[in-house]
């Protein structure tokens, strides 16, 4: 949570920018990212195991936010995108001290050897990661260890070999924030301590780069998917907001829509980058009807105005297991799930049954007792 404070006491988040979120699943610093940059800016949310980022984007998706492209590569892939990122944020994998509290069997897995190793590895995905990072932009560094080696070692590494600042944050003495300083080059980090405040160990550090450029945008225009056609663009629309300001495109039948203002960097990114997510999926197009997709039910998107349905709690969670659902209702054809206000998802009511579309790879399988 205190990255919020970090972020908007380094950057104007009122304007266009592009983070990278280098280490994101399972989300959380993601979706609260997207919640506090502007609709015109673009998160890129990256893991590089294959097994995580499935629910790194799972997460992002139940977000609802166009503005976010997810992505599975290694850090190293990031250095063909030279100067492109205003903001960096890299919650670096580390050897998980400052969950002992929560999670006892993070001590049988700690070891002098195992930190030894994470500071490798965690100046390896600086190093590769650090080109894409643009003039005066900020990098947000932090880990989950109380480990100086991790820390402010790492600070101290990042100074000597890099052109950057120290950004120093502002602290209000409730909070009760540990400001350390880094031993050789007084870099200026944050250290949060479980018995002196709400949350598990953690550590925090804001820097500017100095050296580097601006991005440019390759002259080539090359759209590696489709454009929608008139009447296809027209189907899409009845489902979208008036004020959405999306372009849509297609990739075989299925539809997606993107900020219209980040079809450049759509361009550059998918010629860059293994792209697992892109803006959000609309559905299966045809010639005659949109099929909507899960993510569109979910996004900030779609219309008010489509027909929905308010359940019970019972119902919803029936809905939510997948299970047949009845309820009272005049609506007919596609229809939200609603509990409260907030979308589940869709539902497809017929003349004798209700179908239920909630995917079943996100379906609750525990039951209560």
């Amino acid at each position: 949570m205190f990255l919020e404070q970090a972020l908007k006491q380094t950057v104007d988040l009122s304007k266009p920018l592009r983070v990278l979120d280098l280490c994101a699943a399972p989300g959380g610093k993601s979706t609260l990212i997207q919640s506090l940059i502007s609709n015109e800016s673009l998160l890129v949310s990256d893991e590089t195991i294959k097994s995580r980022v499935h629910i790194l984007t799972e997460n992002l998706i139940k977000w609802g936010g166009v503005n976010v492209i997810v992505t599975n590569n290694d850090p190293k892939d990031f250095a063909r995108l030279e100067n492109y990122f205003d903001v960096m944020v890299i919650d670096a994998p580390c050897s998980g001290s400052g969950l002992f509290r929560r999670d006892p069997d993070a001590i049988k897995e700690w070891s002098e050897e195992n930190v030894t190793l994470c500071n490798h590895r965690q100046q390896r995905i600086l190093a590769d990661a650090w080109t894409s990072l643009k003039q005066n932009g900020v990098l947000i560094y932090s880990t989950c260890s109380y480990s100086r080696e991790e820390d402010e070692d790492i600070l101290d590494w990042m100074m000597k070999s890099f052109e950057l600042n120290s950004i120093r944050l502002q602290l209000d003495d409730d909070w009760n924030i540990i400001e350390t300083i880094s031993d050789t080059h007084n870099g200026y980090g944050y250290r949060f301590y479980p018995d002196k405040l709400k949350g598990e160990g953690f550590f925090i550090a804001a820097l500017m780069k100095k050296d580097g450029g601006n991005f440019s945008f390759s002259k080539s225009k090359k759209f590696l998917t489709e454009r929608l056609s008139r009447n296809e663009e027209a189907i899409a629309n009845n489902w979208l907001r008036n004020d959405a300001n999306v372009t849509l495109f297609k990739k075989e039948n299925l539809a997606y829509a993107l900020p219209a203002a980040c079809l450049n960097d759509f361009i550059s990114l998918q010629s860059s980058l293994y792209l697992k997510k892109a803006g959000i999926l609309l559905g299966k197009i045809t010639p005659h009807e949109l099929i909507p997709d899960h993510e569109l039910a979910l996004s900030n998107i779609l219309r008010p105005e489509i027909n929905s349905v308010l359940l019970s709690k019972e119902e919803a969670i029936h809905y939510l297991r997948k299970e047949e659902i009845t309820t009272e209702t005049s609506a007919k054809g596609w229809v939200i799930a609603k509990y409260e206000n907030q979308n589940l998802g869709w539902m497809k009511i017929l003349q004798n049954r209700i179908n239920n579309y909630y995917p079943s790879a996100w379906r609750i399988l525990k039951r209560e007792e």
